[in-house]
């Protein structure tokens, strides 16, 4: 099979820089598949990043490259990471932005050897393009650099129970269509109390009438706050952080 190499980044597409990324990656490996992740994570935002992440990594095969280069550090004492977790490898920098990864045990870690003449400012091109490449020809992460001591951990809040079966939860991330993604995982019937709303779960947002708002289990298991044909953030003032209860109902 080709190697199969994927690309994270809060670049945008304006500048070229992604250009140059996949200039570094086909002139090493001209027979890989390239796979846009997107490069529309807001500038510097790393939680973003790591739960954009945490969707996407392991539904690529085995084998797969994964780059993520959301680095406010950039240039600083923060280490570039390699990382091989369940069959697959990624690389970008010490952050948390790869925590899905280093989350899972047996997950293997090392520091990347950065190239003395290595851009201050573009790691992406200098540092984790070449990374990402050595992988997807075979080379193991000893080749690449030393064990990494404690890498820097994200995780997401966990929900709290409260009296009378009441969940507390938050906001954890807000979508291109306005919709407000909580921290709750599907839970059996009930109604989502958020931005002064009472919302009931539906199944679909074709169970409300345009304009309504509601609660649904989305694909990625977590309870998302929606407005059918609008937008749930602007509509309930949602951002990241914003609490969540949920309440059982018989």
């Amino acid at each position: 099979m080709r190697p199969v190499i994927t690309l994270l980044t809060d670049f945008g597409t304006a500048d070229g820089y992604v250009g140059e990324m996949k200039g570094v990656l086909v002139a090493r490996v001209p027979d890989a598949t390239l796979v846009d992740i997107t490069h529309e994570i807001p500038p510097q935002d790393v939680e973003a990043a790591r739960l954009t992440l945490a969707r996407i990594w392991r539904r690529f095969p085995a084998g797969t490259v994964h780059i993520v280069v959301v680095d406010p550090g950039v240039g600083t004492e923060r280490a570039a990471l390699a990382v091989k977790s369940d069959e697959r490898w990624l690389v970008g920098p010490d952050n948390g932005v790869l925590s899905p990864a280093l989350l899972v045990s047996g997950a293997s870690v090392v520091a990347l050897d950065v190239p003395p003449l290595a851009s201050a400012s573009f790691h992406g091109r200098d540092v984790f393009a070449p990374a990402a490449a050595a992988l997807a020809l075979g080379s193991g992460l000893p080749a690449l650099g030393a064990a990494a001591g404690k890498p820097v951990i994200r995780r997401t809040p966990e929900p709290h129970r409260l009296d009378h079966g009441v969940i507390a939860g938050v906001v954890i991330s807000i979508d291109r269509f306005g919709n407000a993604i909580t921290n709750l995982v599907g839970l059996r019937a009930g109604v989502i109390e958020v931005g002064g709303a009472s919302l009931p779960l539906r199944r679909t947002y074709g169970d409300v009438t345009p304009g309504k708002a509601l609660a649904i289990v989305g694909s990625s298991g977590l309870i998302e706050v929606a407005v059918r044909d609008g937008n749930a953030a602007r509509d309930l003032n949602l951002t990241r952080g914003s609490p969540v209860l949920f309440r059982a109902t018989s």
